[in-house]
């Protein structure tokens, strides 16, 4: 045992984070997308190791929405052990998601209702394309 978090595992972390931030913006879930024909694909995603998760680490895991091009999202993510013991910046990633037509699965243009809310919920100015 390493006592560290397997890096693997830090995709679920930003998966978790990341239905947290969409809840938060109050858009629609992943159920009421599915419902409208119409969801958020993941394109890509990175991730960036500057030191470890360790065993018991208490973690804050922060999300923005960094670009809204025509039928994608970029989203930011950062790791940090919490305040207290060690505090430290962990992890850094990037989750492109296109929004797509599930029929056809292909992208089509972010409405304007979703671009609205996120420019809004947002406290930096995400890129506009």
């Amino acid at each position: 045992m390493q006592a560290i978090v397997f890096n693997g595992h830090y995709l679920t972390y930003f998966d978790v984070a990341f239905t947290e931030y969409w809840r938060a913006t109050g858009l629609p879930n992943v159920l009421e997308q599915a419902a409208d024909g119409r969801e958020l694909f993941a394109r890509k995603a990175t991730i960036e190791y500057l030191a470890p998760a360790r065993f018991d680490d208490v973690l804050e895991i922060g999300v923005r929405c960094a670009a809204i091009g025509r039928s994608s999202l970029r989203f930011c993510v950062e790791i940090h052990r919490a305040a207290g013991d060690d505090p430290a910046h962990l992890i850094s990633g990037e989750l492109v998601y296109v929004y797509a037509d599930t029929k056809v699965r292909k992208g089509v243009p972010v409405t304007a209702a979703w671009r609205t809310c996120l420019l809004e919920f947002e406290k930096v100015m995400p890129e506009l394309s």
